[in-house]
């Protein structure tokens, strides 16, 4: 996959996991984008751990896996932060 594809694999993924966890009033672009590219190789990494195929290249499966990495990072984040502003 190309560098402008993983730009906006990883916006589109970091924006929306950072809706779902509560977190998209406090996150800009680029914290959004590196969220989703470090959220798709998290999620790769527990896709290919469960024998599920992880980023697949620009597709909704990739979106997908990316998505839950990203929740998965963030959830990781806030709770080494001791933040308990997400929504559980």
């Amino acid at each position: 996959m190309g560098y402008i594809a993983w730009l906006v694999l990883g916006a589109l993924a970091g924006w929306i996991a950072s809706m779902f966890m509560g977190k998209d009033s406090e996150m800009g672009a680029f914290a959004n984008i590196t969220v989703g590219i470090v959220g798709a190789f998290v999620g790769g990494v527990i896709f290919n751990l469960i024998g599920a195929s992880g980023v697949t290249g620009f597709n909704i499966w990739s979106i997908i896996v990316a998505v839950i990495g990203s929740c998965v990072l963030l959830y990781i984040v806030n709770r080494l932060k001791g933040n308990e502003s997400t929504k559980e």
